[in-house]
């Protein structure tokens, strides 16, 4: 290819999203004439119809926060448009069948499932959520009871059929984003009465965070909580050589706290949030029950 036939296929480069050509000469910058032109020709409808919706109450405020699992993963390599796209459409009409109140990870919950082999052909078990994890179909949340003298942890499929009924009888958030060190805390931090009645919280008021400082017991551990970074346990005393370890430990993850693509990989962009909870508020008008009336704004 001569030098002068590859200068004029240079002089057109396409433009994003759209199905002409546009002459640039060789620069990289376009006119504001020739993006207005552009935005209003009808070729870029779904940003028009993106920057046009406001949606209930700022989705990506509020959705994110009260329906977190509907999120991709935050492993970018486990994510796919077309999975996500079908399993929020299946959450969306599980929640028309069960109510999924909003919770977090510090809440007193119920959980009512279907059991053969109970009386009643039901079992009931109230505990404190101490984790929630995992996206789309796979969400889970563990609740954890102190029933004689004996922590019992039992973790719950969210979008699980056999699901009767999940109440939150005290809605409390934490500082920390689990609450596995309670299994090496006393016992009176994890301990809930099966008859206790539901706290009411008032309409508009903001959800009440936990902050009193939680010891934990002497060594022996499940776990080395002393490297985890937990914000709302008391650490007792340990001795040099355990302190040495854990500092040089947490000298290892530095520098991944300045990793940007790590945190790029990890981050979902503003605009994906948004599109997903579109696509959720959409497909919540044909069931009603879908949407917690936090972000409906209706109430009960």
């Amino acid at each position: 290819m001569s030098l002068k036939t590859f200068s004029k296929l240079a002089a057109f480069r396409r433009f994003p999203a759209c199905t002409t050509s546009i002459p640039c000469r060789f620069s990289n910058t376009l006119s504001k004439e020739i993006v207005e032109k552009h935005r209003k020709s009808g070729l870029n409808r779904d940003q028009e119809e993106i920057e046009e919706y406001k949606g209930p109450i700022d989705a990506t405020r509020e959705y994110k926060h009260v329906m977190p699992e509907f999120l991709p993963s935050s492993t970018w390599y486990f994510r796919d448009r077309l999975k996500d796209k079908l399993e929020r459409y299946d959450m969306v009409k599980r929640r028309s069948q069960i109510d999924i109140p909003e919770f977090y990870v510090g809440s007193i919950m119920s959980v009512t499932v279907s059991d053969p082999h109970a009386p009643g052909k039901q079992n009931r078990f109230v505990g404190l959520c101490i984790q929630r994890e995992e996206t789309g179909l796979r969400a889970r949340f563990t609740l954890r009871n102190v029933i004689d003298g004996q922590g019992i942890e039992i973790q719950y499929d969210m979008y699980n059929p056999t699901l009767q009924k999940i109440e939150v009888l005290k809605l409390e958030k934490r500082v920390d984003d689990d609450l596995l060190y309670l299994r090496d805390c006393p016992q009176e931090y994890s301990t809930v009465p099966f008859d206790m009645e539901p706290v009411p919280l008032a309409k508009g008021a903001p959800v009440p965070v936990y902050t009193k400082m939680i010891p934990l017991n002497p060594l022996p551990w499940e776990r080395r909580w002393n490297i985890k970074q937990y914000k709302g346990v008391t650490i007792p005393e340990l001795s040099k050589r355990r302190e040495k370890r854990a500092a040089k430990y947490l000298k290892t993850l530095e520098p991944r706290k300045h990793d940007i693509m790590e945190d790029y990989r990890k981050s979902i962009p503003e605009e994906m949030e948004e599109e997903v909870y579109r696509t959720v508020h959409e497909a919540s008008k044909k069931y009603p029950k879908a949407t917690p009336s936090k972000l409906t704004g209706k109430g009960k």
